[in-house]
């Protein structure tokens, strides 16, 4: 009996309470968890979103040949066999069968028009490129969201239960005192009521992880999705620089959105210059190769030879130079529309910097504030469990009420909660912070893998 007493007594209220979360932690961490690598991986063969931008990227590349076809020869075949009546000519009545085929072929020797539009169509192959960088990083940042937004639901609903643990406890401690006449019915009442409001927070924390589970699910094309936790003890990346300057320096050069609209200018640039060319000469080489057969109803050769029957062949080489000398006013009007463009281009790219420029610095604030509230709620997680302690011994002799015990035990639960989800906050911020920058990349997804549990 005194070895059970023993046993009993190691078990304090803390103890008590440190055994409450890691069963309800644990019990999750036994399926077999998956690690953000391998979830994102998944992603990227399965997000409706990144495929379509993948495969406007790919089709970029294929218009770009299209415009690259402008600076080569073009050939092409035409056949057409055609019957004619001939009236009587000479006394002589007779029907022809004729087939014409040709070869013929153009290439434009000088055309700046079609230079420009060449340059315009490499251009969009950068563009693409870029919309797909952009679509990759939000990937990234979706993935990484739903991910520790799994977590954070986790330790949520993990907490709650813990709470109702202890509270369940508390309560059973109380309606034993009043049964002796050391507490009153009040002690009970709050305890119970606490113990409610637990329950109904308990309902809500599997819900929301319910509903969180489905988002990660949905994004990678599976069911039932376990991550992993993070590694213990946690050692969350430092900010580095440490100053704001060089991540708005480095966004103006990275960011795919900047990129795009610089291309956007050059574009317009390029636009202009091609509605000027319309203006000049163009110069263009054409050939062609004729074969005529012809046959007629004659039966004598002489007189179907007299006739124009057999085959004839030509060709011809010539050079043909355009210069538009009136178009109504539509060349000038299309040079002056090109301007306007261009003008609204490099508004553009003055709009793409300032914004980028803006929300680098918002996610730079935003992960140093989170930082800050990660050490703020690891020292107030030690001072909750000190409060605990003494509350709790103080209930024991007598100098607290029930009610203070459940406040402390409610501060401890919360600090907690609280802390975990800004640890996974600092991480996901912290990725944000790249991508508003542009330098977020499938590499990070690997640096903030290694923070897991292995």
């Amino acid at each position: 009996m005194s070895d059970r007493r023993a046993i009993q007594s190691r078990f304090t209220p803390l103890n008590r309470l440190g055994l409450a979360l890691l069963l309800a932690f644990g019990s999750a961490a036994g399926a077999q968890a998956q690690s953000l690598q391998e979830l994102y991986d998944a992603a990227r063969g399965f997000d409706a979103s990144y495929l379509s931008a993948r495969a406007q990227a790919d089709s970029a590349q294929y218009k770009a040949a299209q415009a690259e076809a402008l600076a080569r020869p073009t050939l092409g075949v035409g056949v057409g066999p055609s019957v004619q009546r001939t009236e009587p000519i000479n006394g002589v009545n007779y029907n022809s069968l004729v087939v014409q085929g040709s070869l013929q072929g153009k290439y434009a020797l000088y055309n700046p028009a079609n230079a420009r539009t060449i340059e315009q169509a490499k251009r969009g192959l950068s563009v693409a490129a870029a919309d797909l960088e952009a679509a990759e990083q939000d990937l990234i940042v979706r993935m990484a969201q739903a991910y520790f937004d799994v977590l954070a639901a986790k330790d949520a609903l993990g907490t709650a239960k813990a709470s109702k643990a202890a509270i369940a406890e508390q309560l059973a401690s109380a309606k034993r005192n009043f049964e002796v006449g050391t507490a009153t019915i009040t002690d009970t009442r709050e305890t119970q009521a606490r113990y409610d409001l637990a329950t109904a927070t308990e309902l809500a924390a599997d819900n929301d992880l319910r509903v969180k589970g489905v988002t990660l699910d949905q994004l990678v094309g599976r069911v039932g999705v376990v991550p992993k936790p993070l590694a213990v003890p946690v050692a969350l990346p430092a900010v580095m620089p440490v100053n704001v300057e060089p991540w708005v320096s480095q966004a103006d050069e990275l960011h795919p959105a900047i990129r795009k609209a610089k291309l956007g200018l050059e574009v317009a640039t390029l636009e202009t210059a091609k509605a000027r060319a319309v203006d000049g000469v163009t110069v263009d080489m054409s050939g062609a190769i004729n074969v005529q057969n012809s046959n007629n109803s004659l039966k004598d050769a002489t007189a179907a030879r007299a006739f124009g029957e057999g085959t004839t062949r030509s060709a011809n080489v010539g050079l043909s130079i355009n210069y538009p000398l009136y178009s109504g006013g539509a060349n000038q009007n299309r040079i002056k529309e090109t301007l306007a463009l261009e003008e609204k281009s490099r508004n553009d790219l003055d709009f793409a910097r300032r914004s980028v420029s803006e929300g680098t610095k918002r996610a730079f604030f935003g992960v140093q504030s989170l930082s800050a509230q990660v050490k703020a709620y690891e020292a107030a997680e030690s001072s909750s469990k000190l409060a605990l302690e003494a509350t709790q011994l103080g209930y024991k002799v007598g100098v607290r009420v029930n009610l203070d015990v459940l406040n402390a035990q409610f501060q401890l639960f919360t600090t907690q909660r609280d802390l975990a989800k800004a640890r996974y906050d600092v991480i996901v911020n912290g990725l944000k912070l790249r991508q508003a920058s542009g330098q977020l990349s499938a590499a990070d997804i690997s640096s903030v893998n290694q923070l897991l549990a292995k």
